[in-house]
């Protein structure tokens, strides 16, 4: 990650990250220009929400609606764009007719960033400060290799993944400009295999 994306990694991040779980997210300053690394937690917790339950149901975001989607529309409005540091995520294949997990990486092997929006809530109870994001997707309808996954009759989707050329557009875009790079055209290319669950 320092040689690809010029950050250090935090410590203490799992293996696989699920919702819940922390996960290396790389963001940058609009006021300074800093580019920072830290964890923050799989599951979009909104500034407003007065518990974190939600977070259950916000680890996807539609790039589509995410600018008017209550959930994340403050942090799209505040250019709260992030990328989430993977050497793969998965996805499930029902070709054999039940749920098989699959690998994606980049074709090139190298670690690669998926676009995120991020936000920072205050539990009520405990006052403990928490970072949270959630990847954000689009149609994969026509994607040579994302629209294989998901079950039959459900609409295609993917991750975007933000080419390494594309990462400090991505992070220093405004609203306007985030929205052009929200499509599986502009991402590296990507290939899949049926991978073992850990």
């Amino acid at each position: 990650m320092k040689e690809k994306l010029g950050v250090d990694l935090p410590a203490d991040f799992p293996e696989e990250s699920y919702p819940g779980f922390a996960s290396p997210i790389v963001v940058k300053s609009h006021q300074t220009g800093r580019v920072a690394c830290g964890l923050a937690r799989f599951g979009l917790i909104p500034a407003w929400a007065k518990d974190d339950k939600i977070s259950r149901h916000t680890y996807n975001a539609r790039s589509e609606t995410a600018a008017e989607k209550p959930s994340y529309r403050t942090a799209w409005r505040q250019r709260q764009f992030g990328l989430v540091l993977v050497d793969n995520f998965y996805e499930p294949s029902y070709e054999s007719g039940k749920a098989v997990r699959w690998k994606i990486a980049l074709a090139s092997g190298d670690p690669f960033g998926i676009a995120c929006l991020w936000d920072r809530w205050t539990d009520p109870a405990s006052g403990e400060r928490v970072v949270s994001f959630s990847m954000l997707t689009v149609n994969a309808d026509a994607h040579p290799v994302m629209q294989q996954f998901h079950k039959p009759g459900d609409e295609k989707r993917t991750p975007v993944v933000i080419a390494p050329a594309l990462h400090d557009a991505w992070l220093s875009a405004d609203a306007p400009q985030a929205a052009e790079l929200m499509g599986w055209q502009h991402m590296p290319a990507l290939v899949a295999c049926p991978a073992p669950r850990i």
